[in-house]
Parts: C-alpha cells; sequence; structure tokens
C-alpha cells in the first residue's frame, strides 16, 4: 500500500470557523447581540497567554465577543470565584472558559465546578461529564469532539470499527472513549499500564494517541489501514540543526506514514480543531440561552 493520506485538521478547522462566523452573523441579526465568550487568564504563564491570545483573535473573526479577565498570579481563590460568579450571570456571556493551568494555591477543579454548566464550553464541568456519559446533551471538550469530527469526515459512519484510545485524561481520553461509543464503534480505553499494549493498538480501525509521550506509539504496532488521530504535541530537546527543538506528536509519524491509511500530522492536525470547537460550544450556547434551536451542520 501507498502512503497513509494525510488529514489536514488545518482546513477542516478553517471550514468550521467559516461555519461558525456566518452563523453567528444570523443570530446577531436575530437577537441583537453577538455570542459571548469570557476568558480568565491567571497569572503569567508564557503558553496560555499564547492560547488566550490566539482564542481572542479567533473570536473576532467569527463575529463572537471576547471578554478577557486578565488577573495577576496572586488572586485570591473568593477574587477569581466572584469573577466566575459575576460571568455566570452576565446576559452577554454564553461562554466561560478558565485558561489552565491556574497559578499554584488555587483548585482548578472548585474553580470549574463554579462555571455555570450551560456556559461550561470547555465541557470540563463534572455535570458536562456526566450528561456525556449517560448520554444527555450537554458541552463536550474541544479536543476529543474535534477528533470525532475528523474521523467522521475522513471515514463516515464509525459503526462496528474497533477504536484504541491511548491516554485516559479527563479532557481527551475519557471524552474520547466515551464519543467513540456513542458513535457505536467496539472502543478499548488503553494507557500506560495496559499489558502488550502494541498487541492492543494493532488490532484498532482507529487509534487515538493522547498519552502525553513524545513518539511512544510505532509505526510497527498500527494495524494496516488504519485512521490514527494524534492528539499528542511534544518538544524534542534542542539540537544543532533546531536549536529550539522539534515539535513531534505521541506517534512515530514517519513510521505510521508507511503503514496507516491516514494520519493527523503534528502540527497541523488536531491543534487547529481545538480553537474551532471552543467557537462552535460558544455559538451553540448563545443559541440556547436565547431559546433558540442550534444550527445544522455544526
Amino acid at each position: 500500500m501507498g502512503e497513509a493520506a494525510r488529514i489536514d485538521g488545518k482546513a477542516f478547522a478553517e471550514g468550521l470557523r467559516a461555519r461558525v462566523a456566518a452563523h453567528a452573523a444570523a443570530f446577531r441579526q436575530a437577537t441583537g447581540r453577538a455570542p459571548g465568550l469570557a476568558v480568565v487568564l491567571v497569572g503569567e504563564d508564557e503558553a496560555s497567554q499564547v492560547y488566550v491570545g490566539a482564542k481572542g483573535r479567533a473570536c473576532t473573526e467569527a463575529g463572537i465577543a471576547s471578554f478577557e479577565h486578565r488577573l495577576p498570579a496572586e488572586t485570591s481563590a473568593a477574587e477569581l470565584l466572584t469573577l466566575v460568579e459575576r460571568l455566570n450571570r452576565d446576559p452577554e456571556v454564553d461562554g466561560i472558559l478558565v485558561q489552565l493551568p491556574l497559578p499554584a494555591g488555587l483548585d482548578e477543579q472548585a474553580v470549574i465546578a463554579a462555571i455555570d454548566p450551560d456556559k461550561d464550553v470547555d465541557g470540563f464541568h463534572v455535570i458536562n461529564a456526566g450528561r456525556l456519559a449517560v448520554g444527555q446533551r450537554g458541552f463536550v471538550p474541544c479536543t476529543p469532539l474535534g477528533c470525532l469530527m475528523l474521523l467522521q469526515d475522513r471515514l463516515g459512519d464509525l459503526a462496528g470499527l474497533e477504536a484504541v484510545v491511548i491516554g485516559r485524561s479527563n479532557i481527551v481520553g475519557k471524552p474520547m472513549a466515551q464519543l467513540l461509543t456513542d458513535a457505536n464503534a467496539t472502543v478499548t480505553l488503553a494507557h500506560s499500564r495496559t499489558r502488550n499494549l502494541a498487541e492492543v493498538v494493532g488490532r484498532a480501525d482507529i487509534v487515538v494517541a493522547a498519552v502525553g509521550r513524545p513518539e511512544m506509539v510505532r509505526g510497527d504496532w498500527i494495524k494496516p489501514g488504519a485512521c490514527v488521530i494524534d492528539v499528542g504535541i511534544n518538544r524534542l530537546p534542542p539540537t544543532e540543526d533546531r536549536p529550539k527543538g522539534r515539535l513531534v506528536g505521541d506517534v512515530a509519524f514517519a513510521e505510521a506514514l508507511e503503514v496507516a491509511g491516514a494520519i493527523t500530522p503534528v502540527p497541523g492536525g488536531v491543534g487547529p480543531m481545538t480553537i474551532a470547537v471552543l467557537l462552535r460550544n460558544t455559538l451553540v450556547a448563545a443559541h440556547a440561552h436565547a431559546g433558540l434551536d442550534a444550527p445544522e451542520g455544526l
């Protein structure tokens, strides 16, 4: 067989963002206001500042109002929870995202629990996790939902396919396994303690790698023709030719390319989907708050 098809997450995300922008314009016309996303950043974490900036620009491009709240690292838990409560009550705010990680001393779970589940566009609230688990409508974390969209776009109906998710985080692995189960795939949730992991992966028509270990999944683990979604983003140590180090996923890309049917590259695969799905979730929340049906095709 030839080289695997590269799944272009960047192009798919651009299409989703364009659809969100069109529906956001229609929402504004119908209601007299734009959908609104509040992003709270506490402290000076460099990566978080980059993410928050990117989210703000993406909102503007999509016609979504962006409300940024940048707080100093010494902000107390009481001050942060007071802000979250104010955003919960604000009718202009449809989605609330508290950028993680929070500075030491702030309880992330307590802050997430304080967000109104119907404004929890990150999908991290325990109520939204419960809704997903029992098949009710709620918000799903952006990265796994983006992965599902890429899989369905590539493969169509996932019913009956064997899927392996490597990694059991609350943000990616567990919701990904639930989404695939709901799509009628047969799912194994694997992790660092799984015995004979290479053999488990070798059975799968779909592999989602979200374990945070650079190039852990080797090409000879992959079933020929399988669809591989690489959620990992790891920076290798600097070398002479690459003083900043090289970005790689959790899958040995060059090896997998020779075996898989389709694969997401790193970067340019799953990454662009996360912000696109965040915009989509905010738009869905805005429609729910306005008593409107969510748009089709999202």
